[in-house]
């Protein structure tokens, strides 16, 4: 495992002394020459880092105490660290652990709402008017109907969607990026290989898929693990792959 944590400590106290006491008597960094700029940029770079990196942690409950992070980081630079660098090492690697049980905690935590909210959900839009429920719990609802080819599991296909969750905050969009997406369909999450398949080009539905169904416990990137999905998607085509050009040579 590669150590991090030091330095990162490190570059709270250097956000903390840009930060903390005396701001009104501090006299603005000059910022002349090159060498100058480099220093400076390396200590602003660090200290956005580590800015970004409390507020995470104080989210978690853990917050430190800056006075002291600006007395660790001083006397170090004078070579009078009153900790040994073995035991800074054990000291901020269970820093770590502990933010890491209280993030692993807190997502438990949420996976579980996630649960429960999902299937209040997944009940309450089961009575919508218009909207099926396949036997693996897939609800969907046809709001543009068409007549055009339905896709296979094998097949590519050409579409416009939107993602969303169920509190309605969109994770993710093609209309958003201005362009539509191709992908094989039984490479992509089981709701989608069910539900796509119902679909005719040119069609329009909206899913709503069970996180079983979904991304499950863990989750992915903004979607939260046992998380129920709301997906609005637009079939625009089914792809043919191009033929290979013969052969002819022999």
């Amino acid at each position: 495992m590669k150590f991090i944590v030091k330095p990162t400590l490190v570059a709270v106290a250097v956000m903390a002394l840009a930060g903390c006491g005396g701001q009104e008597e501090a006299k603005p960094a000059v910022l002349e020459t090159d060498a100058q700029k480099q220093a400076y940029g390396l200590g602003a770079s660090i200290g956005s880092y580590m800015n970004n990196n409390l507020a995470e942690q104080e989210k978690f409950g853990v917050v430190l105490d800056k006075e002291l992070l600006i007395a660790g980081f001083s006397e170090s630079l004078q070579g009078k660290a009153q900790l040994e660098e073995n035991e800074i090492r054990e000291i901020l690697m269970a820093l770590d652990q502990e933010v890491n049980e209280k993030k692993q905690a807190a997502a438990a935590l949420e996976s579980e709402k996630n649960i429960s909210a999902g299937q209040a959900f997944l009940d309450e839009n089961a009575k919508v008017e218009g909207v099926s429920v396949t036997e693996s719990g897939l609800q969907y609802q046809v709001l543009t109907a068409a007549e055009g080819a339905s896709p296979l599991a094998t097949d590519t296909v050409k579409v416009h969607y939107k993602g969303t969750l169920i509190d309605g905050t969109t994770f993710d969009s093609s209309y958003d990026r201005g362009q539509p997406i191709e992908f094989p369909l039984n490479g992509v999450i089981p709701g989608w290989t069910e539900g796509v398949q119902l679909m005719n080009v040119g069609s329009k539905y909206k899913f709503v898929i069970p996180s079983n169904l979904a991304y499950g416990p863990n989750g992915t990137g903004p979607i939260p693990g046992n998380a129920t999905l709301v997906f609005e998607v637009e079939l625009l085509d089914i792809v043919t792959p191009e033929a290979p050009e013969a052969d002819h040579g022999h």
